[in-house]
């Protein structure tokens, strides 16, 4: 016998849980349900921990309709949930005199997407805000930050509990049927059970097309087959060099390796970008020390190759493949026919940054 329930929330990412507090606050009862044995523990905990502007994606995408209202609904949440946070800035970087003319035009890019404080900087004035960053001229992005994921993750839960809400660890979803009166799933674990959820929301990330496929009812042809983009980071030892985040120009697929820092002052390159079989080797190639060097000297020239040390990796679930630009898919009844399902694939970056307006557009299409 099924036990009936009103919302479930599949994976405890950021989204999951972003979503999860939504369905809350709207007077929803909802249980989150998580795989793994604590909230967060891939897609979510394993990024550059970067709020991002939204300067580069496609206007009118899914991703840049989100990423402003995001950013500052960020912004806002931790300053309100002393979640530690910092706007710190970023310079967009021309690595050559090719990129000149670039800037402009990824300028336009971001103004198109609401991003409205942007300024085109020279080579000088670039040197003068950061000693040491070689440049032909930069983007200075005064409202791109870092945050402390995992406390941002934890605070999200916590609103969860305080609407009402529930996360249940170590319980994953080993299928389910569409039921004429709700969605069946049936939820492993140590004490198994079998519940009826009015709606179901697939926030699985790297697992959530195979999610969708093990719940008979859900039209296949409406699933899309994810790819994964695995990126590491290495990190660096000693004082960090620069007190914002310094990226090249983007490329399609990724924002390609740069430079962050951590909360703490720990400086760190990357990702880098390869697209892989498998969405859990989070192994680091200590042999890739090199090409990291390499790619950071375009704009910091005296990087000490020696200090750079294998820190973590991620893996992303990517629509797109190389040289492709994704987005964000709402996969809803109206594509599926499935009454009180809602699937998000693609969900990479910037999900952490978005995840606050992620959560409010998936609720209102519920």
């Amino acid at each position: 016998m099924a036990e009936a329930v009103d919302a479930v929330v599949i994976g405890a990412g950021v989204i999951g849980l972003a979503i999860g507090r939504a369905l809350g606050r709207a007077g929803r009862d909802v249980f989150i349900l998580e795989k793994n044995d604590a909230f967060g523990e891939e897609t979510s905990a394993r990024n550059s921990e970067v709020i991002h502007a939204g300067i580069q994606y496609k206007p009118g995408g899914v991703r840049a309709s989100l990423a402003v209202k995001g950013r500052d609904a960020l912004y806002a949440f931790c300053a309100a949930h002393n979640v530690n946070h910092s706007r710190c800035g970023k310079l967009l970087v021309a690595t050559s005199a090719d990129d000149i003319p670039k800037l402009a035009a990824l300028k336009e890019n971001a103004e198109k997407n609401g991003v409205d404080d942007l300024t085109i900087i020279s080579a000088e004035e670039a040197a003068a805000l950061e000693p040491g960053l070689k440049s032909y001229g930069a983007i200075l992005s005064p409202s791109s930050g870092i945050v402390d994921s995992h406390g941002l993750m934890l605070a999200l839960l916590g609103d969860v509990e305080n609407h009402g809400g529930a996360l249940a660890l170590s319980s994953p979803v080993l299928g389910g049927r569409v039921a004429s009166d709700g969605i069946e799933l049936n939820v492993g674990g140590d004490d198994p059970v079998t519940l009826k959820a009015k709606t179901v929301v697939n926030c699985a990330g790297l697992w959530s097309d195979r999610v969708a496929r093990s719940i008979a009812g859900i039209p296949d042809e409406t699933i899309p087959h994810l790819k994964y983009g695995k990126g590491q980071y290495f990190t660096y030892a000693g004082k960090a060099p620069f007190s914002r985040l310094i990226y090249p120009l983007p490329a399609p697929d990724s924002q390609g390796v740069h430079y962050t820092r951590d909360l703490g002052g720990q400086g760190k390159l990357g990702p880098d970008l390869k697209y892989v079989d498998t969405n859990t080797d989070y192994s680091v190639d200590e042999t890739r020390r090199a090409a990291f060097a390499a790619a950071a000297r375009k704009f910091w020239p005296d990087i000490d190759e020696d200090k750079l040390q294998p820190g973590y990796a991620g893996i992303r679930p990517k629509l797109k493949g190389p040289g492709e630009e994704g987005d964000f898919l709402f996969s809803t009844p109206a594509l599926h026919g499935v009454p009180g399902y809602l699937g998000l694939y693609g969900i990479e970056s910037p999900g952490l940054t978005t995840s606050l307006a992620v959560a409010e557009h998936a609720v209102s299409l519920l």
